[in-house]
């Protein structure tokens, strides 16, 4: 039997556990994966979406990334943390999004094109991983993967943007599956993107929260990497949160040089920030 007191310990409180639990009804799980891309007045489209010709995400060669799991934003200062990491980032991988009328209206108010993957909905308000980029993706795929145990799901996106050297660069944005003991379900997570992901020949990034409180999944993320043949990136500064030792938090990558990464310490959120400095490494198409 599996305690609760180890679920709790990976970063659910007892008070979603309760909610979970006892307030099933209240959620409404989506049954195919959505994509919305409208904070505003939120509009679902089945899996998949894709958009005019887009200008290149990086800025003459280079390109920042923060990857934060934001915690439903339930710290009172997610917004004045936001704010610090969108002034030096071209793209911001939100995991735990909660779409609340103080977050639309934060993106609304915002430079930021926005692309969300609704996972559910609890009270009517879409939760999941979130987008926030400077410039408009070429496409943005949504996918989910149901909690065994929970019967909930997570949710990923894949996007592709386009780059200044003409290159189009594939990012995921990954909250993992969480409730399963088992590897199964948490392989049968990341086989789904890498059916994508093995036939894409630029950069990619693939980053998340991908709930890596076990050894085990870790060496299933670690395999998934190497076969797409992705490097981990290092951080200079790593406080991320860690759970039974081991960090939840990775960003990997593949096709760009990577200048600097640090995971600051902060209180906004239950998991600190990843950020990533990417140069783009100029392919042999735009020398043609």
């Amino acid at each position: 039997m599996i305690r609760y007191g180890k679920w709790i310990a990976s970063g659910v409180s007892a008070s979603l556990l309760a909610t979970v639990l006892f307030s099933v009804r209240s959620f409404d799980v989506s049954q195919q994966p959505e994509i919305i891309d409208n904070v505003i007045h939120p509009v679902l489209s089945y899996h998949c979406a894709e958009y005019a010709a887009a200008k290149p995400l990086d800025m003459d060669g280079y390109l920042t990334i923060t990857v934060w799991n934001i915690y439903k934003q339930q710290k009172d200062n997610w917004r004045s943390a936001l704010n610090q990491y969108a002034k030096t980032s071209e793209l911001i991988l939100l995991q735990e999004a909660k779409l609340t009328s103080d977050l639309s209206e934060y993106l609304h108010q915002s430079h930021w094109q926005v692309t969300m993957a609704n996972a559910f909905k609890f009270q009517n308000t879409s939760a999941g991983v979130m987008n926030l980029s400077t410039v408009k993706s070429l496409s943005t795929c949504a996918y989910l993967a149901m909690e065994p145990w929970l019967r909930l799901p997570k949710s990923a996106l894949l996007a592709e943007y386009a780059l200044s050297d003409g290159q189009t660069l594939a990012v995921v944005n990954l909250h993992g599956v969480n409730f399963a003991w088992g590897l199964n379900d948490y392989k049968a997570q990341l086989t789904a993107l890498e059916a994508v992901l093995s036939q894409h020949t630029g950069p990619i990034i693939l980053a998340g929260d991908f709930n890596t409180w076990r050894k085990a999944r870790l060496n299933v993320v670690h395999q998934f990497a190497r076969d797409l043949r992705l490097s981990e990136v290092v951080l200079g500064q790593d406080q991320r949160l860690r759970v039974f030792g081991q960090p939840l938090d990775h960003v990997y990558y593949r096709g760009l040089e990577m200048i600097k990464a640090e995971a600051p310490k902060t209180d906004a959120s239950d998991h600190n920030p990843i950020i990533v400095d990417f140069k783009v490494l100029t392919s042999l198409k735009a020398n043609q």
